[in-house]
């Protein structure tokens, strides 16, 4: 299936599709997410540090090299985890009304300093909302790989998001976008 070319307002400016409508979601497709993201030390460190996770595995260097099978500092999970969530978001939950639930997260391999993390999301499965007939949930499992394709994550989670009718009701691909002032 190749994709739809951007719409076109009136003066032909582009728009580019952030987020998917419920009718747009198939069984089976897969979203490969784009660019990748070189993981840096200061990355980790920084997630760390703001989480409170002061294990030393992540942020002791000699410690990671002196009592680990790895010999050096191993990337903290729930910044892989974090950085794939974020990767997503533009092909599955941008136009999401609510993050549902994360049904499964399995760390199945580590990540170090300087790997460069890829991502992926299947459609598992779409629902129609029992209460209201403008929204639906997708059930989603996004993995992450290394540059060598060794996959470091996986993860399922469920999604409410609209259809065309309720983005429609609330002004279209982009509401509240204001337009630039007139340049004298």
């Amino acid at each position: 299936m190749r994709p739809s070319p951007p719409p076109h307002d009136d003066v032909g400016r582009a728009h580019v599709q952030f987020g998917r409508y419920y009718e747009e979601f198939e069984v089976g497709a897969v979203y490969k997410h784009w660019p990748g993201k070189t993981v840096t030390e200061y990355d980790d460190h920084l997630f760390c540090l703001i989480t409170m996770n002061h294990h030393p595995l992540h942020l002791d260097s000699h410690y990671a090299a002196e009592t680990t099978e790895f010999g050096k500092n191993v990337v903290v999970g729930n910044y892989v985890y974090s950085l794939l969530l974020g990767m997503s978001v533009p092909d599955v939950s941008g136009k999401a009304i609510a993050n549902l639930e994360v049904e499964s997260l399995r760390h199945v391999a580590p990540t170090f300093h300087g790997d460069t993390i890829y991502g992926e999301t299947t459609v598992l499965n779409k629902t129609e909302s029992r209460s209201r007939d403008d929204r639906g949930v997708v059930h989603v499992e996004t993995i992450g790989y290394k540059q060598d394709g060794t996959v470091v994550c996986v993860f399922r989670r469920k999604v409410m998001v609209p259809k065309r009718s309720y983005g429609e009701a609330r002004g279209g691909e982009q509401p509240g976008r204001p337009e630039p002032a007139p340049r004298s």
